[in-house]
C-alpha cells in the first residue's frame, strides 16, 4: 500500500528542466520499511550534536526466550523493564565509578527469521561527570567498559525484581529466570565519532525485516533472507506461508506510542537542555550546524531545479491529462 496509488499522490513539475513527475504518498508508518530514509538522516544529524572526546561502546542485552510468551502477551510492560533494568544496571556500575554515564539504547524485537527476540542495542560514552561535575574522560581503560559476566548478573537481577512488582509471572517462573545465564555482548569500542554516527545510521530505525530481504512472493508463500549465525553467518533463505509471515512480522508491531529510541543519563533530553552544551562548550567542541529543513525537494530528473506541486489527487489516481508517454513515476 505504501507509495502506491491507493494512498492518493501529486503531480510535481521541475522550475528548472520542466519534467512532470508523479509521486505517490508514503504510509509514514514506523514499520514501514520505505518509511524510514528521512526521520533517520534528521535523527543522526541531531546526535552528531552530542558527541563528546572519548571512545563509545555498544553493548546488547538480551532477554532469554522463556520469556516470549509474557512479552507477546504484555509488550508494554515487559519492553519497558527492559528499559529500566538496562540503564539502572549500568548507571549502578557508573555510580560506583564515581560517575554519571550517559545512554542511548535502540529496542529491537527481532531475530534473523523474524522469530521474537527482544534486545537492547545500547550507544555509551566511555566517560562521564564526576561528583564535582567535571569531565573524566575514561572510565577504567579504552578496551572495554564493564565486565560483561558481572553486568549480565546485575542485569537478570534487576530485571527479575521488576517484573515481581508487577505481578506478571508466578514465584516458579521468576525462579526458573535464574536457572541459565543471561546474555550481555560487548562489542569493541567503536574508532571514533564518524564510526558512532555511521552505526547509529545502521540500527536506529530498522524494522523487522528490509524489502531487498524479501525475494520472492506468491499468492501462498513468501521467501525471505537470513543470515544463519548458528552456521558460520551464511545467508540462506527460508519460505513461510503467507499466515506465518504476517503472523512473524506482527510480533514486532510495537504498542501504539511506545518509545523504542530513548537517552538516559548525560544523553537524556533534560541534561542536553542546558548542561550538556555547556559541557561541550568547557571541551572546546564545536557543534555541528542542523541544516535548515526545505520544503522544496530537488527534480528527480536535472537534479538541479525545485520541484512545484501542480495537483494532488486520492485513490482515484492522477488525471489523465499527465499520464502521458514521457511521464516519469517516481516515489516521494
Amino acid at each position: 500500500m505504501c507509495r502506491t496509488a491507493a494512498l492518493g499522490g501529486h503531480v510535481d513539475a521541475c522550475d528548472a528542466c520542466g519534467n512532470i513527475s508523479i509521486s505517490y504518498n508514503s504510509c509514514r508508518n514506523r514499520h514501514c520499511p520505505k518509511c524510514q530514509g528521512h526521520k533517520r538522516e534528521e535523527w543522526i544529524q541531531a546526535r552528531e550534536q552530542d558527541l563528546l572526546p572519548c571512545s563509545y561502546y555498544h553493548l546488547v542485552f538480551t532477554l532469554p526466550d522463556s520469556l516470549n510468551g509474557l512479552a507477546i502477551a504484555h509488550p508494554k510492560i515487559v519492553y519497558k523493564i527492559l528499559f529500566d533494568s538496562v540503564w539502572s544496571t549500568l548507571n549502578q556500575f557508573g555510580k560506583t565509578e564515581g560517575l554519571q554515564l550517559g545512554m542511548i539504547a535502540i529496542l529491537h524485537t527481532w531475530g534473523q527469521n523474524l522469530s521474537l527476540h527482544p534486545h537492547l542495542h545500547c550507544i555509551i560514552p566511555g566517560g562521564g561527570i564526576d561528583a564535582n561535575g567535571k569531565w573524566k574522560r575514561k572510565i577504567k581503560t579504552d578496551k572495554y567498559l564493564f565486565a560483561v559476566k558481572a553486568l549480565s548478573k546485575v542485569f537478570r537481577a534487576k530485571f527479575v525484581a521488576l517484573l515481581r512488582k508487577e505481578k506478571l509471572a508466578d514465584a516458579h517462573v521468576l525462579q526458573s529466570l535464574f536457572d541459565k545465564n543471561w546474555v550481555v555482548y560487548a562489542k569493541r569500542p567503536f574508532g571514533g565519532p564518524k564510526q558512532v554516527i555511521e552505526y547509529l545510521g545502521r540500527y536506529t530505525h530498522k524494522v523487522a525485516i528490509s524489502n531487498h530481504r524479501i525475494k520472492n512472493v506468491t499468492n501462498q508463500e513468501v521467501t525471505i533472507a537470513y543470515k544463519d549465525y548458528k552456521d558460520a553467518s551464511k545467508t540462506k533463505q527460508l519460505t513461510l506461508k503467507n499466515e506465518e509471515f504476517t503472523r512473524r512480522f506482527s510480533l514486532h508491531i510495537l504498542p501504539k506510542r511506545f518509545v523504542r529510541i530513548r537517552h538516559y543519563g548525560i544523553l537524556s533530553s533534560s541534561w542536553k537542555r542546558g548542561k550538556l552544551r555547556q559541557l561541550q562548550q568547557d571541551l572546546n567542541i564545536i557543534r555541528p550546524e542542523i541544516e535548515t529543513k526545505t520544503q522544496l525537494k530537488k527534480c528527480y530528473c536535472c537534479k538541479v531545479g525545485n520541484l512545484v506541486t501542480l495537483h494532488v489527487f486520492g485513490q482515484r489516481g492522477p488525471p489523465k491529462a499527465y499520464l502521458i508517454e514521457n511521464t516519469l513515476a517516481y516515489v516521494n
